[in-house]
């Protein structure tokens, strides 16, 4: 799998879900099935609108399909602790979003 400088996939469609875990374990993160709701619901996300979620949008829309108790940023800062945008979208194989740092 060829990634950039940053470890994000150069190619969506390279992605596999066992990828998943490996990319995880670059990011410290042991992935649970909390961790893989997030990372369905951004690759669903990118495939539908062509982009990838940056947090305030994430947020929002998590909250609308997974329920307010998942639609916060404390809640998903405990599953992706560097930044939910970024990680979520790096371990779903995923462009890194526009307006992340």
């Amino acid at each position: 799998m060829e990634t950039d400088h940053q470890g994000y996939l150069k190619n969506v469609n390279d992605w596999q879900e066992p990828m998943a875990a490996v990319i995880a374990a670059t990011e410290n993160i042991q992935l649970t099935e909390q961790h893989w709701e997030v990372i369905r619901f951004v690759r669903d996300f990118y495939l539908e609108y062509k982009t990838s979620p940056a947090i305030r949008v994430l947020v929002k829309a998590i909250g609308q399909r997974l329920g307010a108790d998942k639609g916060n940023s404390k809640y998903l800062y405990t599953l992706f602790p560097i930044g939910p945008a970024k990680q979520a979208t790096k371990i779903a194989g995923l462009p890194k979003p526009a307006k992340c740092l």
